[in-house]
């Protein structure tokens, strides 16, 4: 192994927006979802999990800033996906119907898109991989 590979191999920046980028090209093929990006349909799912969450607990299971959340969702309230309900100062957002369906459809193509990278990286490796890149950025975000 030459100079290069070895400092592109052992350097995680680079290796993991390389993965990101590959990883980016499947999800797109999966999901088929019109003009919604895959952020949004991972908003839609802890809605699902949370109704009534808070913008602010959405923000932080989502590790997303409170303006990018209003932006999301001012976009899926227009699309009539999630209701946005005001108490005080709290803002608790709820699913639709509609975002009911979405979120179905979302989670068949979640497992249609872990097939797709098992099949090239193996089930139970790609279940390790994504169990320590969520540690991984968990520790970084602690320490950040």
């Amino acid at each position: 192994m030459n100079e290069e590979e070895q400092v592109l191999i052992h350097c995680l920046y680079f290796t993991a927006s390389r993965f990101a980028r590959n990883i980016t090209k499947l999800a797109d093929k999966t999901f088929d979802f019109g003009d919604l990006a895959p952020s949004y349909l991972y908003m839609i799912m802890i809605v699902k999990f949370h109704p009534g969450i808070t913008q602010k607990e959405l923000c932080h299971k989502l590790s997303i800033a409170p303006s990018t959340s209003t932006r999301f969702i001012d976009k899926l309230e227009k699309l009539k996906l999630v209701t946005r309900k005001m108490d005080g100062k709290l803002t608790f957002i709820s699913l639709t119907e509609e975002g009911e369906k979405v979120y179905h459809q979302f989670r068949v193509s979640l497992k249609e898109l872990f097939n797709s990278y098992a099949r090239v990286l193996g089930s139970e490796f790609s279940k390790d991989l994504s169990k320590m890149l969520h540690e991984a950025s968990n520790n970084l975000e602690r320490d950040l």
